[in-house]
Parts: structure tokens; C-alpha cells; sequence
């Protein structure tokens, strides 16, 4: 299994495309995908048929919005081999609607399948070659974080918002945990930051921590500092770029 971090900005960043994770395996799993993910996508594989699933964590526009590009070019390039779309329970109704909005009439001339797995916190469901946990976290939305396992390998990936008990839960153990950092020791309101979050690593057997989603402030004007506190914990802790892999 290898992750693609296909984008690690936060919603309003100019140099960092919007936090979405590719995963390769014989699944191909995008996780998330905001408006400026799909040209990251086809940066990375222009293949209309390359992915077999997307994940949808929350709908905000940086984690959803890009859905109906993504579909449009596939619609183009004449894909026919069926897509698979897993989403929080009521979801089905809101990505069609967005569809609707952003391209009115074309969901319906969509020549392949879409198939919608609806899902909720405490979750797990098998997919393909991975099995599939979720858990909710503290956010605006109603947000998932998902665990994916591939029997050898696993990793964790919080969409947006600060951890629970559930999240902690889902993270402890894992070989990955991919978590959405705003601030580096501010507490913002359901989002988590850097230092709390190298803690919770350390105290739950996490083996590498990236973190992703740095408010464009932050990246820009405590990166240093940032780096200095890394360096000083008791963990694996990596702060990805754009298009930069991961390979367990």
C-alpha cells in the first residue's frame, strides 16, 4: 500500500491544494476531494478509470466540491467502469444535488454506475482488499475520520476536525495517522493543532504522524518553530508536501 498526499492545504491556501489522500493499492481510494483536487488527481494519473472509490469526510467545500469535476471529466473521457462513493448516511441526496447545481442534467448521462456506501462513526465495513473503521471527530459538520487496513498496514485519516475518544480509539496502534493541524499550539474551536496532537501520538503507540492542513499563517510564519518542536518528539513526525508519497 502507498498514499499519494495529492494535497495537505487548508481551504484557503494558494500554494497547497486541499487536503486529499490517494491511496494505491489494488484499490485505488481518494480520500476527499475538494475543488482543487481533481486537477491533482490527473497531475498524478489521467486515466478516466484509475479510481475505483472516493471518500467523503464532511460537506465543506474543500472536502467535497471538486466531486462534480471529477465526474464531468470521467463523463468525457467515456469511462464506463463503475464508481464507488462512500459517504456519511443522507450524503447520496447532497452530492446529487450538488451535481445538479454545478452541471445540471449530466448525473443522469452518466454512462457508469455510481454505487453510494453510506456510513456513520463506530462503523466498519469491508471493501475490497481493505477493511474500513470510522469514527466522528469534534467539527463545524459532522465530520468522519476513516481507518483503512490492507491486513499488513494501517492508517488513519481525520478529514477535518478535533479528536474525541472515538477518534483516539480509531488512531491508537496505527502505522499512519494522518491528522488536520490549523494551529501550532492555539486552540481553535473544532479544529485540533500541532503540539496536542504530537501528545496524543505519543501517548497512543502512533508510529509516524503526519500533519497536514496547517492554517497558510501558520505555515508561513511559524514554520521553524514548528520544525524545532518535531525534532524534539518521541515519535515520527512529518510534515508532507504536495505530491509527496508514503510508502509503508
Amino acid at each position: 500500500m502507498k498514499l499519494i498526499f495529492l494535497g495537505v492545504g487548508e481551504a484557503t491556501d494558494e500554494n497547497y491544494p486541499n487536503n486529499s489522500i490517494l491511496t494505491l493499492s489494488k484499490t485505488k481510494l481518494l480520500l476527499d476531494c475538494g475543488y482543487s483536487v481533481p486537477q491533482q488527481v490527473w497531475k498524478y494519473n489521467d486515466d478516466q478509470s484509475f479510481l475505483d472509490a472516493v471518500f467523503i469526510s464532511h460537506g465543506h467545500a474543500d472536502h467535497y466540491f471538486g466531486l462534480p469535476v471529477l465526474l464531468i471529466r470521467m463523463y468525457t473521457e467515456k469511462r464506463t467502469k463503475p464508481l464507488t462513493i462512500i459517504c456519511q448516511k443522507g450524503y447520496k441526496k447532497l452530492i446529487k444535488e450538488l451535481m445538479e447545481f454545478a452541471y445540471k442534467g449530466f448525473y443522469k448521462r452518466f454512462p457508469f454506475k455510481i454505487k453510494y456506501i453510506e456510513v456513520d462513526g463506530g462503523q466498519k465495513i469491508k471493501f475490497n482488499e481493505f477493511e474500513l473503521e470510522f469514527a466522528t471527530t469534534k467539527h463545524f459538520l459532522k465530520n468522519l475520520a476513516i481507518k483503512v487496513s490492507d491486513g499488513k498496514n494501517t492508517f488513519c485519516y481525520s478529514g477535518d476536525g478535533m479528536y474525541n475518544n472515538g477518534t483516539i480509539e480509531l488512531y491508537k496502534n496505527s502505522d499512519l495517522v494522518i491528522q488536520e493541524t490549523l494551529s501550532f499550539d492555539e486552540d481553535i474551536e473544532y479544529h485540533a493543532n500541532i503540539t496536542s496532537t504530537i501528545d496524543l501520538a505519543e501517548k497512543n503507540n502512533i508510529k509516524c504522524l503526519a500533519l497536514t492542513h496547517i492554517y497558510i499563517f501558520v505555515r508561513r510564519n511559524e514554520i521553524e518553530k514548528i520544525k524545532e518542536f518535531i525534532s524534539k518528539s518521541k515519535v515520527k513526525v512529518i510534515i508532507p508536501e504536495t505530491m509527496e508519497e508514503y510508502s509503508f
